[in-house]
């Protein structure tokens, strides 16, 4: 009997029942996940009622790949620039709504006699929303085009960033057990050096390796070297330290950046979307109705704590950004739940063994609940705001309005916060590249090169020299590079702050000269080191002319990859206008829409949407403020420029005009290719393709001539047609065959 692994068997059954109740959670128009969570309860050992899952580790283990796919995705859209764009009001909503939500679920755990532990998980659970199901239900509803959407991706972009920091927190915490100031600031520095580190990296070797190999790479190979290094990643991030969730959301985001990111994504997300079933499968076998039942009032405590406690806290976090009370009303109700990142959180617990077996299915039983009631929050987000807006008096709303204006008008940056700023962005980069690249020689190549001669080992300094060769372009940027030129100019006209001035830059130069005797200090003695250093702070600047052409390739290397991604597709910046509700919203033109082939003059938007069409971007061709007579085409990406309702009463306009179509015919008719012999007595012997009339005849072409073993292709029409010809003919089925039929006849 040939026996099966019971990993295959475990396999089907959970994917069974998942399709199973996917269907049946689909048929309800409820998400998916809750699909997948009721399914692992099914077939988990806490539930008799069907078979059961044999061997729970092997199915542990793929949901942990699960996660580093979930995470891998999430770094693809993801993106370092993204949350560079983002602004000031998403990340000052985000950080706030945080913070409150760590303090609260700590507050409402010790409240409710829990542990320490269990608290500060809690507190983490709550605090970061689900962009899988916000963004699934931002597209079931067709909100994503309205101001507040663009205000909620923003949070949700720096949520994502929070919860990677805060997964090294909390498992700092949970291996030390205690608030360790000093080691809870050393993890976060240890977090940021590699952050720095790999970004730098694989930004300037990542995209170089995809372009160079693009003509070898078809999607297999695309996908396979996608996954590989995500992987790697997840390897580098294990053996840093660091959980594997950090390494596969770091590679999602390197490769975000790159021309290849869209394509990625979409090979990705079959792999994602198997491994994230199986992952939340995973998530409901764990769940135990009778702990469900005995924690039924925490439960349900938690799950109000959570509708009202993130949509005040985002709600206030917006408005003190800035934002009118309208958008921070509809962000703050949008953001009222708890997903994926809360059960990777309550996993991280529960593997660590600090907390208690109850906070997992809690935690998954408030975000099912939450999840149910995230597109109800999100439609009566309007009314609410109407209400709030109805009672709420009128000098109120004056004030806010006012600050909501003043919060958003551009403001202008003194040149010595600019110049500060500058410093402290290039000397901080600079300084993890060169320890990064000394801590890499040190450790793997040094005991590498082993030269022995006369009993000195003389690999040490070959190993010196070539760190050095590479340190030094990265040595001249730090002390020597010109950084914010115009603000220092300004600030050096200004004698008074001469001085000063001089001690900012001398200080790159002193922490260039530490980060040389840290790197010497590595190879050589002490004595040795110092005499070493002080002779390549020389000899930097000796070389400074070619060590300054050196950086400026690597530099250009970098900004081209870092910017090819937006060469390539295009951005813009979609901000808010206040203090008006008019926005920027993109959107494309479609097959079939009913503004397709028409011009702006003929389209009337202004008169009937009372929008403006901003830009349109034809296959990333930019047409800046396009006048009346240009004409829409389909694949155009136009930006329009008004409120909520309007943009949303044009994005039904634009929807294509398919509901009431007559349904098209079945091709009766396909092409065909066929081929006949030219006979002894056949009457199209000795006479010119063009004569025949073969085209106007079969609707078609002559594709070749097979004469005595001799093929002739794609014949001129002026050719003649001998005996024992053998034609090649591709067009219309059903005349061609009546075609060769005729000819049969006649021969």
């Amino acid at each position: 009997m040939i026996h099966l692994p019971p990993l295959i068997a475990d396999l089907a059954l959970i994917l069974i029942a998942a399709a199973i109740t996917t269907l049946i959670f689909k048929k309800l128009k409820q998400p998916l996940v809750l699909g997948y969570i009721v399914a692992g309860l099914l077939v988990g050992q806490h539930v008799s009622l069907f078979p059961t899952v044999s061997d729970e580790a092997n199915i542990r283990v793929w949901s942990e790949i699960g996660v580093i796919f979930l995470l891998f995705s999430l770094g693809l859209e993801f993106s370092f620039k993204k949350l560079i764009k983002v602004g000031g009001s998403s990340s000052i909503t985000a950080i706030v709504e945080v913070v409150f939500m760590l303090a609260l679920g700590y507050l409402i755990g010790q409240l409710m006699g829990w542990s320490s532990m269990d608290s500060i998980f809690l507190g983490g659970i709550l605090s970061i929303s689900s962009t899988t199901i916000i963004i699934r239900a931002f597209e079931e509803l067709g909100v994503k085009g309205q101001q507040f959407a663009g205000l909620v991706f923003g949070i949700l972009v720096v949520e994502d960033l929070v919860a990677i920091v805060l997964l090294v927190l909390l498992s700092t915490l949970a291996v030390s057990q205690q608030f360790a100031g000093g080691e809870m600031l050393g993890s976060v520095i240890k977090l940021v050096f590699f952050l720095i580190a790999w970004f730098v990296t694989g930004i300037f070797f990542i995209p170089t390796l995809l372009r160079k190999t693009k003509k070898l790479m078809n999607e297999e190979t695309l996908l396979v070297t996608a996954i590989g290094l995500c992987l790697l990643m997840v390897v580098l991030a294990t053996q840093a330290g660091f959980s594997p969730a950090l390494g596969a959301f770091i590679m999602g985001s390197i490769l975000a950046e790159t021309t290849q990111a869209e394509k990625i994504e979409h090979l990705i997300k079959p792999v994602k979307e198997l491994f994230g079933a199986v992952f939340f499968i995973s998530v409901g076998m764990l769940i135990d109705p009778a702990m469900l039942v005995k924690y039924a009032g925490p439960v349900a405590i938690i799950t109000l704590v959570t509708l009202a406690g993130k949509t005040i806290s985002t709600c206030t976090g917006a408005l003190l950004s800035g934002q009118p009370l309208k958008t921070s009303v509809q962000a703050g109700m949008s953001l009222a739940q708890i997903g994926e990142f809360s059960f990777i959180i309550a996993q991280l617990g529960l593997s660590l063994k600090v907390t208690s077996d109850f906070l997992y299915p809690v935690a998954v039983a408030v975000s099912a609940v939450t999840t149910f009631t995230t597109p109800y929050m999100i439609r009566l987000s309007a009314p609410f705001y109407e209400k709030i807006a109805a009672v709420l008096p009128h000098r109120w709303k004056t004030a806010l309005n006012r600050y909501s204006a003043a919060a958003q008008t551009i403001s202008v940056v003194s040149d010595w916060k600019q110049l500060l700023r500058s410093y402290f962005v290039n000397m901080t980069i600079y300084a993890v590249v060169i320890l990064a690249i000394t801590l890499l020689s040190y450790y793997y190549l040094l005991p590498l090169v082993t030269i022995q001669i006369n009993g000195y080992n003389w690999g040490r300094v070959a190993s010196a020299v070539i760190t050095l060769a590479l340190l030094m372009p990265f040595l001249w940027a730090l002390a020597f590079r010109n950084i914010s030129s115009k603000a220092s100019a300004n600030i050096w006209e200004q004698k008074k702050y001469r001085g000063p001035l001089l001690l900012v830059r001398l200080s790159r130069v002193v922490l260039a000269v530490f980060l040389i005797g840290f790197f010497m200090d590595r190879f050589f003695s002490p004595s040795i080191a110092l005499m070493v250093t002080l002779a390549i702070v020389v000899l930097i600047f000796v070389l400074r002319h070619r060590v300054q052409t050196f950086y400026t390739t690597i530099e250009e290397r970098f900004f081209s990859n870092f910017n090819a991604r937006d060469a390539k597709v295009g951005g813009i910046n979609k901000s808010v206008l206040a203090p008006w509700d008019a926005h920027l919203a993109v959107a494309e033109v479609r097959p079939l829409s009913p503004v397709a082939g028409k011009t702006l003059l003929e389209l009337a938007l202004r008169e009937n949407f009372g929008i403006n069409i901003a830009l349109i971007n034809r296959s990333g061709q930019k047409i800046y403020a396009p006048d009346k007579n240009e004409r829409l085409f389909p694949g155009d990406v136009i930006t329009g420029i008004g409120t909520d309702e309007q943009l949303e009463k044009f994005n039904r306009f634009l929807e294509p005009v398919t509901a009431d179509a007559e349904p098209q015919p079945l091709d009766t008719d396909p092409i065909a290719l066929k081929q006949f012999l030219i006979g002894k007595h056949s009457h199209l012997s000795n006479k010119t393709i063009r004569e025949l009339g073969i085209r106007e005849r079969t609707r078609g072409i002559v594709l070749g001539v097979e004469r005595k073993g001799r093929r002739i292709l794609n014949p001129a029409s002026n050719m003649y047609l001998e005996e024992g010809d053998i034609v090649w003919i591709a067009g219309s089925g059903k005349k061609l065959n009546a075609f060769i039929k005729e000819q049969q006849g006649a021969n």
